[in-house]
């Protein structure tokens, strides 16, 4: 049976949300053990930095959860957090090379993620990408009211 262009569409979609909810999930577990961890042990020695990690797993697990689900308050969430969670890697990234005292320890976000292989830098471009394409806009409820 052949497949037509629209359920190949969809496949790619759906394929396209299990990757980025796979990745989220993994960045979240990381994230927030490590933030747990951080926050109770020694928590005093760089508040700003684990603080931020602690954000940052917030973040994941709400990305997590909104590319899982299909409705228009998913999707303004989902591309809410994907935002954000954008320009705070920018902007950790940019603040721990130039204010390095700043950040004694590192954050999820230090130098733009490079001790999670970039990823969380990635992530949020790949998610945006995905929840502005027309497709998924329409998955989600949201085809026309961009």
């Amino acid at each position: 049976m052949a497949r037509t262009d629209q359920s190949n569409e969809s496949e790619v979609l759906a394929g396209s949300s299990r990757v980025l909810r796979f990745a989220y999930c993994v960045l979240a577990i990381s994230a927030g053990a490590r933030a747990l961890f951080q926050v109770a042990t020694k928590f005093n020695q760089a508040p700003l930095a684990y603080g931020l990690t602690t954000v940052a797993a917030l973040i994941y697990w709400v990305a997590f959860l909104g590319f899982g689900r299909r409705s228009p308050q998913a999707w303004r969430i989902t591309l809410g957090v994907c935002a954000i969670e954008l320009l705070g890697v920018i902007t950790v990234g940019i603040l721990t090379l130039i204010e390095r005292d700043w950040f004694p320890k590192d954050t999820v976000w230090s130098d733009f993620g490079i001790g999670y292989g970039f990823t969380p830098l990635l992530l949020p471009i790949a998610g945006l990408w995905l929840l502005l394409r027309q497709e998924t806009r329409q998955a989600y409820g949201v085809a026309n009211k961009l």
